[in-house]
Order: structure tokens, then sequence, then C-alpha cells
């Protein structure tokens, strides 16, 4: 059930669905579910959202939000990341908490992952 006034939601623009789909579900494990072809919801994956083809990206470096994933395993997730096409932008570093590295996906959409 929603929560008022939560952050229930979210849309990531993407050129290519099919490489997106295929890139997040190697990578992450993500199912979806289509709402017709340019259209794709993700579930239970912390927060539900979906996919929308379009020639836009997303970056900080053009003052975008970051959608940051949790891992177990950084090291791991990086291989997979690039085993799968994506790119490591910014390599692993310390904050208070935890340590994250950034990378991009096929589509250019820029992302972080982090752990304790």
């Amino acid at each position: 059930m929603a929560q008022h006034h939560s952050i229930n939601y979210l849309e990531i623009p993407v050129r290519d669905m099919a490489l997106a789909k295929a890139f997040f579900t190697r990578v992450f494990g993500w199912q979806f579910s289509d709402y017709g072809p340019h259209y794709s919801c993700f579930n239970h994956v912390g927060i539900d959202g979906g996919f929308y083809e379009d020639a836009l990206c997303f970056n900080t470096a053009k003052g975008c939000p970051l959608v940051v994933i949790y891992s177990e395993d950084l090291a791991k997730t990086a291989q997979d990341i690039v085993n799968a096409g994506g790119e490591i932008s910014k390599n692993t570093f310390s904050f208070p908490g935890g340590q994250r590295f950034h990378f991009c996906c096929p589509n250019g959409n820029e992302y972080a992952v982090w752990s304790e």
C-alpha cells in the first residue's frame, strides 16, 4: 500500500527498451511487465518504476537525480555491469557509511551502486 507523501514511483527514459531490460535483468535480476512497446515497469526493486522510450538520458552533470542501487558485493556488481555492456564512470570511493561507484548503462543513463 502506498504511503501518504512518500516517493512511490520512478520513471526513467531509455533510448532502447530491449537493451535496458536485458541489461538490468542480467546485472540486477530485475523483472519487467510491458505496457505496450514503449513502456515497461519494474517492481520489487526497492521502489517501483518504469522505463519509457525517449531520446533523453540522465546524469548528475545535468543536475538529474542519482538513482542509487544497493549491492552486497561492489566488486562483483561492477564486473557484472562491465560484462553486460555498462561502463564504470566513477571508480569506487568512500563516503560516511560506505562505499560506492557510478556507472552508465548501455542507454547512457548514470546510476550508482553502494555498499556498507
